[in-house]
C-alpha cells in the first residue's frame, strides 16, 4: 500500500470526512443521482461480492490511479466495512475531489439492504 494512503491514521479519518449510510446510498442509487461509486477493495474481495456499477481501484493503487476519476464528479467510496474507504476519501479530498465514505461498507449493505449479497 502506498505510504500516502497508509500514513493516514485509521482513527482520524472517520471524524474528518463526510459519510453516508448504506440507506443513503440506496436512496441515491434509486433516484439515479450522478456519482461514481468507487470500490477500494482488492480484486479477490470483489469476486465474492460487489455492488453493480461500481468502479474498482484498490486502495493501494489509488495514489497512482486517482486521475482515472473525473474531478468534477461526486465520488462515493466503499470497501468491506468503511475503514479503507475512509482513508481513500481523505486522500481524494486532499486531491480536490468531492468524495464521501459509505459507513459500514459492503457488510452493512448486505446486512441492511441486500441480504442475498455474500459476505466474507
Amino acid at each position: 500500500m502506498s505510504s500516502i494512503v497508509s500514513t493516514i491514521p485509521k482513527e482520524k479519518t472517520a471524524d474528518m470526512n463526510p459519510e453516508m449510510t448504506v440507506e443513503d446510498l440506496k436512496a441515491a442509487l434509486d433516484r439515479k443521482e450522478a456519482f461514481v461509486l468507487l470500490d477500494v477493495r482488492e480484486p479477490r474481495e470483489r469476486e465474492i461480492s460487489k455492488l453493480e456499477g461500481s468502479k474498482s481501484i484498490p486502495l493501494g493503487d489509488l495514489p497512482k490511479r486517482f486521475a482515472e476519476l473525473d474531478i468534477s464528479s461526486k465520488i462515493v467510496v466503499h470497501c468491506k466495512m468503511g475503514g479503507r474507504s475512509a482513508r481513500a476519501v481523505d486522500f481524494l479530498r486532499r486531491q480536490g475531489y468531492d468524495a464521501t465514505n459509505v459507513a459500514g461498507g459492503i457488510i452493512a449493505w448486505s446486512e441492511r439492504i441486500d441480504p442475498s449479497l455474500p459476505t466474507y
